[in-house]
């Protein structure tokens, strides 16, 4: 008898999904278990990565359609969403049964299935099935604990039943405040939000929600719910799968340049910035007396396709399509990381104990700044004028302040906190050996 489960985990596939719920793949096979990890065909053919360099090589990776052509847009996650749950779910048991029909000794079939949110309803298929689940949020768990807070806060009648808030909503007093402009759903698609709903009650089917964090990151958050276990900060040094070919050379780059001197700037996979304001950060970047590193994305993903203003330079610094970022973070010439502050995102840049410059654009990414700036205190936000811009004078100031001792000090500080959590005896490394235990009985 097989003394380490066998999980399948199923990413919403997208990178900020991919990337986090791959490292915990990467975690679980250092600790006996195995993995089998569940791509969509379009996503594994255009994942960049070695896997016998990286260590994926433990990993088994199984594929299925997601309904949509090859030449279809992707970036509309609308019509991608609705894609993968009319056609994904019917074709997931059959899925299992070939993959335990390759367990020549009958001992070792899958017996958990782990997912993101978006495809809970690889859990509700699990279950008619007798498989155990769990929910992988990619997110931050306050995120999460807001999300699962909708039921309760229509019935107090603190928002509609479409979502909408009247004031300002607090669901514990270890929890930030989350304004009426700021919580995750707002401004989403009617369909969007039916389908939060419905995530809201499928997740359900996950005995536990583990979160990419720690308790003292997030204090208050086990208080929304048992469900609640944090085995983070997952960081693996080995590489993750990426859907763009990193630029190495920009680490060779950073080895040129002065310790603490480099701005990294970079807004993850998805944000889209407007044009006028593209041109805003690059002035900003030539304005400021220091080297940048700026990770602008490649054009043909999400319809990116900026143009640069005729007057940047941008000779002090080097601009790279995709990047290796933990390394990048983690380099010691790096000054601060000016950040959309994407959970995946906060994450590395508190594990290598990097300032931030604050930039929010959607969903969680504003909970994460008031995290980042107001209770962690590792970091600014980046204020927008009253039309809405973020002007280079501001991007200037404020990376002048953010050199300060006192953020440099809590930077370390934290960054001390959640290595503490992971390291053996550890609060997040007992509730992942609490977690594998569970799922082999």
């Amino acid at each position: 008898m097989s003394t380490f489960p066998h999980f399948l985990v199923i990413p919403f596939p997208i990178q900020g999904h991919v990337n986090p719920l791959m490292q915990l793949s990467q975690v679980l096979t250092k600790h006996g278990c195995k993995v089998t990890f569940l791509h969509t065909e379009f996503n594994h053919n255009r994942s960049k990565t070695d896997d016998s360099a990286s260590g994926l090589d433990k990993i088994n990776v199984v594929t299925l359609q997601d309904g949509l052509e090859d030449e279809d847009d992707r970036s509309d996650l609308k019509k991608f969403m609705l894609s993968i749950k009319s056609t994904m779910p019917s074709r997931l048991p059959k899925l299992i049964e070939d993959v335990n029909a390759l367990d020549v000794n009958k001992n070792n079939k899958i017996n958990c299935i782990i997912v993101t949110f978006h495809m809970s309803w690889a859990l509700e298929v699990g279950h008619k099935l007798g498989i155990k689940g769990a929910l992988f949020h990619s997110g931050s768990a306050t995120c999460l604990a807001y999300v699962v807070s909708i039921p309760k806060l229509i019935e107090n009648g603190i928002i509609d039943s479409e979502g909408n808030p009247t004031k300002e909503i607090e669901i514990s007093p270890y929890i930030p405040m989350m304004s009426t402009t700021n919580i995750p759903w707002h401004g989403l698609d009617k369909i969007f939000y039916d389908h939060m709903l419905k995530e809201i009650e499928t997740i359900n089917y996950g005995e536990w929600w583990l979160c990419n964090t720690t308790n003292d990151l997030e204090q208050g958050v086990s208080f929304i719910s048992q469900k609640f276990l944090p085995i983070g900060p997952l960081i693996e040094s080995s590489n993750k799968s990426s859907f763009w070919q990193e630029d190495t050379t920009c680490l060779h780059w950073l080895d040129k340049q002065e310790p603490q001197s480099v701005i990294y700037v970079s807004f993850g996979s998805l944000v889209v910035m407007d044009q006028n304001q593209f041109n805003e950060l690059a002035l900003a970047l030539d304005l400021l007396d220091k080297p940048f590193l700026w990770v602008v994305r490649p054009s043909n993903d999400n319809k990116v396709n900026y143009t640069y203003p005729n007057d940047f330079h941008g000779n002090k610094g080097k601009i790279v399509g995709w990047a290796p970022q933990r390394k990048i973070l983690n380099h010691s010439s790096i000054a601060c990381f000016i950040s959309h502050c994407g959970w995946n995102s906060t994450i590395e840049g508190v594990h290598a104990g990097v300032p931030f410059l604050c930039w929010p654009f959607l969903a969680d990414q504003f909970l994460n700044k008031s995290y980042i700036c107001d209770v962690w205190k590792i970091g600014l936000e980046l204020e927008k004028d009253d039309k809405g811009f973020i002007l280079r004078q501001e991007i200037k100031n404020k990376v002048d302040q953010v050199d300060d001792d006192d953020i440099k000090k809590m930077c370390l500080k934290i960054k001390k906190m959640i290595i503490d959590n992971i390291e053996e005896g550890g609060h997040s490394s007992h509730n992942l050996q609490k977690f594998i235990s569970w799922a082999n009985n």
